[in-house]
């Protein structure tokens, strides 16, 4: 099983939205940046089969992107598991629930997705794993995605992401 981290792109500053925090957007910039990171994984060749995000609007909005630059066949699956204020660990049932060929594409916030990485890779926390805004990192598990038992394939910032897009 594959899974494939990614944060969401640019959003609107807290201090400048006066809506709720659940239904704060990306930003036009976080639109393109996001979109031009997406090509960056086309053009490595990642090919998702499933897609997870998190219930917020601004991961609702890379979710799509994505779903549409990557031609993923997979419907969007709401997955509050993925809020940034839960527990990294209720990933893990979720994940297993997929098949071992899966390539999981999972859309969500930080701290959770890097907390998320430190338990797939290290079967622990750890404060010094973080992805940028439209950053990606890509994790294999032999078969299920199970605590301490991931192998880092690649972790991409954005900005590689981008420039990988050009070629």
């Amino acid at each position: 099983m594959h899974c494939l981290l990614f944060r969401h792109g640019i959003a609107e500053e807290p201090a400048n939205w006066s809506g709720d925090e659940s239904s704060r957007p990306l930003t036009q910039e976080g639109v393109t940046k996001t979109q031009h990171a997406v090509e960056g994984l086309k053009r490595i060749g990642v090919t998702p089969t499933h897609l997870l995000c998190s219930p917020l609007t601004r991961t609702q909005q890379t979710a799509e992107i994505a779903k549409r630059w990557l031609a993923i066949q997979a419907d969007i699956q709401i997955t509050p598991a993925l809020v940034y204020d839960q527990s990294p660990m209720l990933l893990f049932p979720i994940l297993q629930n997929f098949p071992s060929e899966a390539v999981v594409m999972c859309v969500g916030h930080e701290p959770h997705l890097g907390q998320a990485a430190a338990l797939m890779l290290f079967g622990k926390h750890s404060p010094s794993l973080s992805l940028k805004k439209a950053g990606s990192a890509f994790i294999t598990f032999h078969k299920n995605a199970t605590i301490g038992q991931g192998i880092l394939e690649w972790w991409i910032p954005p900005a590689q992401l981008r420039a990988l897009r050009k070629g």
